[in-house]
């Protein structure tokens, strides 16, 4: 708890700027060096506490993704494999993110890391020949398998991912009532429509509304508003041609959504995507809500982002790959609570600030900020402090800017850090001298 509250603080410092003394930096090295603790006792408190925040919500989306932690610069480190070339060198990481419906990430539910050894290069070319057990598609299984066994039975689970996770196996696996999907599809999978294949089939379907959905910014677009179309169907898809267990499966039935932008901005390219879902729709207000669930999916690029832009996961110079996973373990917890702050702020900007800072940090800041040594008797809102903390790291608050971005907040966070310490110094020493 101290080396995650340590590194929360100043979460782009290095550990040894975060930890702030020898004692507590060798403290935190030792213990990711540690052979009596693993990875996973970390992630366990972590999620723990995920399933307590996710109980309160009757619908959770799991929002699943794979990322590189990439320590080719790192060529001492061992214990690592090959990445998605054979000159990059590092470790495989797959996340499951909780998130509201309304887009506050919850924390992480699962957490898988793995290598890829040199001596698979070669078998890596023959993936087709092989069952989904042998592959690392077998990832999205196992994560399923577990959001099931940990969210409760009385609150609804959707599964999200990419097109990576378009997989026969996924959809026809065994799940409870209140367990879902929402997958981006990709293959032209074989259907039960006079049109034969899916891709032809949803889109010989008639339009049944348009919905306007906000896109996030990323490093190739700015964030924009777009209009999109919608269809759906309800279509059975066969069991792949290919498929080696293909006897001993059945075709499943799934609700497919076609979301296509016709007029986009000059420059930019249309958005189109293919959704296949287990959730039952009827109507346009139903394939919207799951349009809209999608646009959340985004959460979990940003969580990779903030792990290793934000928290600099792929700079630390440890010689292990499990050195290297133990900290990454550390550290996809301070991830977290930066998107926590940065979305719990937009969401419920009234409240209280004193839920995420201590009495001596929303002081410091608020007295730093209003440039008045006398902070307020009540603790700002929480959108007020955000924004306060952003403003340390850089945020102009013009009204074009929007709201702060993760960036700057954990920019502010490392100055907020410093400047809480010497306010909490100095006030004791007051107390101490028996000064007000």
């Amino acid at each position: 708890m101290r080396i995650v509250e340590d590194l929360a603080s100043q979460p782009s410092s290095s550990v040894p700027q975060a930890c702030g003394n020898m004692a507590a930096t060798c403290a935190a090295y030792d213990f990711w060096s540690s052979p009596y603790f693993e990875p996973d006792d970390i992630r366990k408190a972590h999620v723990r506490s995920s399933i307590e925040r996710i109980k309160s919500h009757e619908i959770v989306l799991a929002i699943q993704d794979t990322t590189n932690i990439d320590l080719t610069n790192h060529p001492s480190t061992t214990g690592v494999g090959y990445l998605d070339h054979q000159k990059l060198s590092g470790l495989k990481v797959d996340s499951t993110l909780a998130s509201t419906i309304d887009g506050v990430p919850l924390g992480i539910i699962d957490q898988q890391v793995w290598t890829r050894p040199r001596e698979n290069l070669g078998i890596a070319k023959k993936r087709r020949q092989r069952e989904t057990q042998e592959k690392e598609s077998q990832r999205w299984l196992d994560s399923l398998k577990t959001t099931q066994q940990l969210i409760p039975k009385e609150n609804m689970v959707v599964t999200m991912g990419d097109s990576e996770a378009d997989i026969f196996d996924l959809f026809s696996l065994k799940r409870p009532e209140n367990s879902h999907l929402l997958i981006r599809g990709t293959h032209n999978r074989k259907v039960d429509h006079t049109a034969q294949y899916l891709h032809q089939a949803i889109r010989q379907t008639q339009p049944c509304g348009l919905l306007s959905v906000e896109i996030k910014r990323n490093p190739e677009q700015n964030p924009r508003i777009a209009n999109l179309i919608l269809r759906f169907a309800t279509l059975e898809v066969c069991v792949p041609a290919n498929h080696l267990a293909r006897s001993q499966l059945k075709p499943v039935k799934l609700q497919v959504i076609l979301a296509q932008e016709e007029n986009p901005p000059d420059g930019v390219e249309a958005i189109s995507w293919l959704l296949l879902t287990t959730i039952e729709i009827c109507r346009f207000e139903q394939a919207a809500r799951c349009v809209k669930w999608y646009t959340y999916r985004w959460l979990i690029e940003r969580y990779h982002y903030t792990l290793k832009s934000g928290c600099g996961i792929e700079k630390l110079q440890l010689e292990t790959g499990r050195r290297i996973e133990m900290a990454l373990a550390t550290y996809s917890i301070v991830a977290w609570r930066l998107l926590w702050i940065t979305y719990q702020a937009r969401l419920h900007p009234d409240e209280s600030c004193d839920t995420v800072l201590e009495a001596h940090e929303w002081q410091s800041l608020s007295a730093t900020i209003n440039k008045h040594p006398i902070p307020p008797k009540n603790p700002p809102s929480l959108q007020q402090a955000v924004r306060m903390i952003a403003s340390l790291g850089g945020f102009l608050g013009r009204k074009s800017d929007g709201e702060p971005g993760v960036k700057t907040i954990w920019r502010g966070l490392r100055r907020l850090h410093d400047i809480a310490a010497t306010w909490k110094l100095t006030h004791s020493t007051f107390k101490a001298n028996g000064c007000s």
